[in-house]
C-alpha cells in the first residue's frame, strides 16, 4: 500500500486479495492504527506468487528492504558468531562471524560475542587448545605465555604429540556438541590409565580437567542430557508500556542453553503477540541457519512458516507451540527473560527521557529527538580522525556512527579538521538530501564552535542548532561549559544536572569512537612506515614479512636467516632489514 508521496506504508499477503483489501475499508471493527493507515492509502500494488510460502518470503524481504511504517519490523542485520575449530593439522580454536567454510568446523550460533569468548576461555582452560593465528603458530621458537599459565599445550614447539592434541580437540568437539557425559567418561578412562602406569602428573592433569568440567556442568542451568538443538521464542507485552513488546530468543545447542538475545520490534503497537511472533520468525530466519526445532509460546499459523523455513534452511523444521517437560522449562525461562528485558529497557528509556527533557529545558529548546556529536583525534597532527556519533529516540545508534579520515590540512589544525568533517557531513543536506539533526554537538570550545558555525553558514544551514562542549576548570568532569555560537557567555550546568549527564554520555561516546579509529590508523601507518622506509621494501614485501612473522613485533625478533626465508628477501636485503631494525 502506497501513500500520496509514493512511499510504501504497508506490505501484506493474502490468498484472497479482494477479500483482504476490502476488509480495510469496512466502516466498523477497525482499530485506530488501521484507520490511520487506511486514511493515508493512495494506491495499491500487487505481485502474484506461486505459493503462500513464496508470498511470505517476498513479503518479508520487502519489509526489510522498504521498512514500511505500518509493518512490524525487527532490526538485526548482524550475523551471529560461532566458535570455530580450523581444519589445520593442529586445529586452532577461535571466534568467527561470517559465511561458513566446509573445511572448518563451526559450533553455534551464539546469541552474543561475549558468549563465544566465554566458551573459548573455558575450552582453553579445560582442553588447552591453541588460539594463536597461523602466522604466529608457524613461527614460534619457544612456548608463549598461554602455555606458561596452562591455557595451551604448546603444539607450536612440539610440546604435545599430534595424536594427543587430536584427542584434546575431539573432547572439545564433544563438549561443544553437548556430549559432556562422553567427555567425562573419556577423561576418567585416561586418568585411570595414567595412574595405573604411574604417570601421576598426567593423571593429575586429567583429574583437573574432570573437576573443571563438572563445575561448568553444575553452573549450566539448562542441560537436558540430550544433544538437542532448538531455538525458543517468547514474547511479552506490558499493558502500561505504550504498546512496547519484547521478543526473547533463547538458543539451545547440544542440550545446553547458550544464552538469550532480546528484540524490541518497531511499529508493533496494535498487533497481538501471535502476529509479532510470526513476524519475528519470518524476518529473523531469512538467510540464517535455523535448528530443526523452534519452540514458541503463542498459537501461530505454523504450516506456511514451517514450509518457508525448511525451504530456506534445506532441512525439516518443526515449530512446537505446546511444549512439555524440558521444552516447557526452556519456554518459561525465555518468557521470564523477555519480561525482565522489557522492564530494563523501559527503565533505561525513562531515564533517557528525563535527561533529554532536562536538557531541552536548560537549552530552552524543544523537539530534540536526534543529536549528532563530532570529535577530532590525532597524535601531534598524525593520523587525524574525525568521528560522528548519533543519539536518536532516547538511545545511541551505533549503526549510524561514522569516521572520517582527515587529510590535506596543516597537521594539528583542529579547526580545519572540524571544518572538513562538517562540510563532508552536511554538504548533501544543503543540496536537499537528508535532513539536519535537531542538535549538533561539538567536542570543543569557542574556536571549534566558531569554525563549525562558519561551515554551516557557508552551506546555508543557518537554522541549525549548534552547541560546543568545552572542558571546564582543570578538565574535570562536571565542570564542562556549553558554548553557543551566538552567545558570548557560556552556560555551566550543575554537576548533578540530568541534561549535563546526557551531554557527557554523547560526548564521551564521540571521543571513544574517534580515539579508537585514530589508534588503529596510527598503528597501521607506523607499521607501514617502519618497514617501507627501508630501501627495497615495498608494499608487497612488507605484507609478506608481516604475514610470515605475525606482525611487526615478530619481524623485530626474527634473525637474518629467518628473514631470508621469506619470499623475495635475499641475504643482502635480510641483513639490511636486520640492521635498520636493530
Amino acid at each position: 500500500m502506497i501513500n500520496s508521496a509514493g512511499q510504501v506504508i504497508y506490505v501484506g499477503k493474502a490468498i484472497d486479495l479482494k477479500k483482504r483489501v476490502s476488509s480495510y475499508f469496512q466502516k466498523n471493527g477497525l482499530g485506530p492504527r488501521t484507520q490511520l493507515m487506511v486514511s493515508q492509502i493512495a494506491g495499491v500494488e500487487t505481485t502474484v506468487t506461486r505459493s503462500e510460502a513464496e508470498a511470505l518470503l517476498l513479503e518479508n524481504n520487502l519489509i526489510k528492504t522498504l521498512t514500511p511504517k505500518y509493518n512490524i519490523l525487527f532490526r538485526d542485520d548482524k550475523s551471529y558468531p560461532y566458535v570455530i575449530l580450523s581444519g589445520n593439522r593442529f586445529p586452532r580454536l577461535g571466534f568467527y562471524r561470517g559465511p561458513l567454510d566446509k573445511k572448518h568446523r563451526y559450533f553455534g550460533p551464539f546469541p552474543s560475542a561475549g558468549m563465544v569468548r566465554e566458551s573459548i576461555q573455558l575450552l582453553q582452560k579445560v582442553f588447552r587448545i591453541r588460539t594463536c593465528e597461523d602466522s604466529v603458530f608457524s613461527n614460534r621458537t619457544r612456548p608463549c605465555l598461554l602455555y606458561q599459565i596452562k591455557r595451551c599445550s604448546g603444539p607450536c614447539v612440539n610440546l604435545i604429540s599430534e595424536e594427543a592434541y587430536s584427542e584434546d580437540v575431539r573432547d572439545a568437539e564433544l563438549f561443544l556438541q553437548g556430549k559432556q557425559t562422553e567427555v567425562l567418561e573419556s577423561l576418567t578412562r585416561k586418568m585411570q590409565a595414567a595412574a595405573n602406569s604411574q604417570e601421576y602428573e598426567q593423571a593429575a592433569l586429567f583429574r583437573d580437567q574432570i573437576q573443571s568440567l563438572r563445575r561448568i556442568r553444575e553452573k549450566q542451568f539448562v542441560d537436558s542430557g540430550k544433544a538437542l538443538d532448538a531455538d525458543v521464542v517468547a514474547a511479552v507485552a506490558e499493558s502500561d508500556a505504550g504498546g512496547r513488546i519484547c521478543v526473547n530468543l533463547a538458543m539451545i545447542r547440544g542440550g545446553r542453553h547458550l544464552g538469550d538475545k532480546s528484540f524490541f520490534p518497531q511499529n508493533a503497537e496494535g498487533y497481538d503477540l501471535p502476529e509479532v511472533v510470526e513476524a519475528f520468525l519470518a524476518q529473523h530466519y531469512l538467510n540464517r541457519s535455523v535448528p530443526n526445532l523452534v519452540i514458541v509460546g503463542e498459537k501461530i499459523q505454523r504450516d506456511t512458516l514451517q514450509e518457508l523455513m525448511a525451504e530456506q534452511s534445506g532441512h525439516k523444521i518443526v515449530i512446537n507451540a505446546n511444549p512439555i517437560g524440558d521444552r516447557r522449562m526452556w519456554l518459561d525461562m525465555a518468557t521470564e527473560n523477555a519480561r525482565l528485558s522489557l522492564e530494563q529497557m523501559l527503565s533505561r528509556q525513562a531515564s533517557q527521557e528525563d535527561r533529554l527533557q532536562a536538557l531541552q529545558q536548560a537549552l530552552d529548546m524543544t523537539g530534540l529527538g536526534r543529536i549528532e556529536c563530532f570529535d577530532i583525534s590525532h597524535t601531534m597532527g598524525e593520523a587525524t580522525i574525525a568521528s560522528c556519533v548519533v543519539y536518536d529516540n532516547f538511545a545511541m545508534r551505533n549503526s549510524e556512527y561514522r569516521r572520517y579520515n582527515i587529510a590535506g590540512i596543516t597537521p594539528g589544525d583542529d579547526y580545519a579538521a572540524m571544518r572538513d568533517v562538517l562540510t563532508r557531513r552536511y554538504q548533501k543536506v544543503a543540496e536537499g538530501e537528508g535532513s539536519l539533526p535537531d542538535l549538533i554537538l561539538i567536542d570543543g570550545g569557542r574556536g571549534q564552535v566558531n569554525a563549525a558555525h562558519e561551515v554551516l553558514v557557508e552551506l546555508g544551514l543557518n537554522d541549525a542548532n549548534l552547541l560546543g562542549v568545552a572542558k571546564g576548570e582543570e578538565r574535570k568532569p562536571g565542570m564542562e561549559q556549553l558554548v553557543f555560537p551566538t552567545k558570548e557567555k557560556p552556560l555551566q550546568l550543575s554537576k548533578d544536572h540530568a541534561g549535563l549527564h546526557l551531554i557527557q554520555q554523547i560526548r564521551d561516546e564521540a571521543h571513544r569512537f574517534a580515539i579508537y579509529g585514530h589508534r588503529a590508523k596510527l598503528g597501521k601507518s607506523r607499521t607501514s612506515s617502519t618497514l617501507e622506509q627501508i630501501a627495497g621494501i615495498g608494499a608487497k614485501r612488507r605484507q609478506s614479512l608481516l604475514q610470515r612473522f605475525g606482525g611487526l613485533k615478530g619481524v623485530l625478533t626474527a634473525s637474518i636467516d629467518e628473514l631470508q626465508q621469506v619470499d623475495g628477501i635475499s641475504r643482502a636485503l635480510a641483513e639490511k632489514i636486520y640492521r635498520e631494525l636493530h
